[in-house]
């Protein structure tokens, strides 16, 4: 039987900070990689100089995304998903100022992030988001790692001559999935929803308990990152001086009306009469109060990844918000589910990083996974639900990654509401169609968007060598 690598909706919803899932997060988990494998060889308490090389798109945009910010976290010994984000400020001053660190929040070492923080141009041949750790011990030896950062979060070694074994290690699905078609023929075999198909699978990993307290755990930050965005007002950082749109559209919605938490704003929204108009507000809203938290390296959730982490949330929120009042978290769940899988459909089949395929692998994903979603919670059929992601992403092939100075911010956070809007009418239109007769099957659409990555040259990936990012700068700000 073929091995197929599983990829749980965990994976593809991962809690982290902003602004990049693959700069900021994926460097971040990278140290703390290191430290764990220092750990292991006994050598972690012989440390006595550390250097971070940032290599490719790493380098290119690293600083617009806070890649070095974020290599100094991890090997602070932080964790994104727990970090009380309120003293990083102080953290890193701390360290720019007295030039040490508190290696894993154990060991003090002399570290100058001007100097110790390296940022190289050159691109490393198996990916373009490179960073290697290196370091000098006690006794003389010098050791060092490299990893890479492929999107979403995920963070990988080099393939070495194991790698084949290692992936015959991995777990088994119970319904193993690789493409689309092997999705359908499990549903129709099973007489299940997508969402029940993924849930069989998730059950291997975990408890439904476990499960279902990770769901909650997601959504949660989604719901605050929407609420913390449209009720923070000013100007974004990184020295664009984008202005906080969320704010002032969310004040001109709810009008006088205040909300003390979370829940409560979501309550009273749903108790809102809302019109056309109003409802492309208020989706884009919810997509642009997401991503200006992530920009100011905030907490959200990579959906597949940060920079695209407002399309899906946004989309759930208008189901729960517009479609149905009654929605509860099974509603959550489903959702979440069936997301998960179409985004996995996207990482095995293609990529998830904007460095290796433009951002048709970030909001182009974001949006199929949000219009997969909502299909199947609009009653849709598991062949709709299939046919409104690929409809989805067909209108964002080919679509650049070129982010003005580096920072996800323009053209970034807007094409978060243009994800949404397109993910709801690609559902709307899929649920008036008759899928089983569908022109474009999904893992076609997927092998198209990958052929177009390949395709497309190198300054339109997350370099800011292309695009806006050559057109627009800094001093036009």
């Amino acid at each position: 039987m073929k091995k197929i690598e599983c990829i749980s909706v965990f994976d593809m919803l991962k809690i982290g900070v902003g602004p990049s899932s693959s700069h900021t997060l994926g460097p971040w988990r990278a140290g703390q990689r290191w430290i764990a494998e220092l750990k292991k060889k006994d050598t972690f308490d012989l440390v006595e100089t550390i250097k971070v090389d940032l290599y490719g798109s790493l380098s290119l945009t690293g600083k617009g995304h806070a890649t070095d910010i974020a290599s100094i976290l991890g090997l602070c010994g932080y964790d994104p998903v727990t970090m009380d984000l309120s003293m990083l400020e102080n953290l890193i001053a701390s360290i720019q100022e007295e030039k040490k660190i508190l290696f894993n929040r154990e060991l003090e070492i002399d570290f100058d992030p001007k100097t110790q923080v390296v940022f190289n141009r050159k691109f490393l041949d198996f990916h373009p988001n490179g960073i290697k750790f290196s370091a000098k011990l006690k006794n003389g030896k010098k050791t060092s790692s490299c990893f890479y950062s492929i999107g979403g979060g995920f963070v990988v070694k080099k393939e070495r001559k194991n790698a084949k074994k290692k992936i015959e290690n991995f777990e088994q699905f119970p319904f193993p999935i690789e493409k689309a078609t092997e999705l359908l023929a499990y549903c129709n075999a099973e007489g299940k929803k997508i969402s029940e198909i993924v849930l069989e699978n998730e059950k291997s990993l975990r408890t439904e308990t476990q499960i279902d307290k990770g769901l909650r755990d997601v959504w949660q930050v989604m719901l605050e990152s929407m609420f913390t965005g449209c009720h923070t007002e000013g100007i974004l950082p990184g020295g664009l001086k984008v202005q906080r749109r969320a704010f002032d559209m969310h004040q001109r919605l709810i009008g006088d009306v205040e909300y003390n938490s979370p829940q409560q704003w979501l309550e009273g929204i749903r108790n809102t009469e809302v019109k056309f108009r109003q409802i492309l507000k208020w989706v884009s809203c919810y997509a642009l109060s997401v991503n200006e938290v992530n920009a100011s390296l905030g907490r959200v959730v990579t959906a597949p990844t940060n920079g695209s982490a407002g399309t899906v949330p946004a989309v759930l929120m208008y189901y729960m918000t517009i479609e149905n009042h009654d929605a509860n978290f099974e509603h959550v769940k489903q959702f979440l589910l069936v997301a998960g899988e179409i985004g996995s459909l996207f990482k095995k089949g293609a990529t998830i990083s904007a460095a290796m395929g433009g951002c048709q692998a970030e909001i182009g994903v974001s949006s199929a996974m949000a219009a997969g979603a909502l299909t199947e919670l609009l009653g849709g059929t598991p062949e709709q639900v299939l046919m409104a992601s690929e409809i989805a992403m067909e209108h964002h092939l080919g679509l650049t990654c070129d982010p003005i100075a580096g920072l996800v911010q323009i053209p970034c956070i807007e094409r978060n509401a243009m994800g949404a809007i397109k993910a709801i009418n690609a559902a709307e239109i899929a649920l008036e169609t008759d899928a089983t007769k569908a022109k474009v099957p999904l893992d076609k659409v997927i092998e198209t968007m990958w052929d177009t990555a390949k395709d497309m040259h190198a300054k339109y990936k997350e370099t800011s060598e292309g695009g806006l990012a050559v057109k627009v700068s800094l001093s036009d700000c």
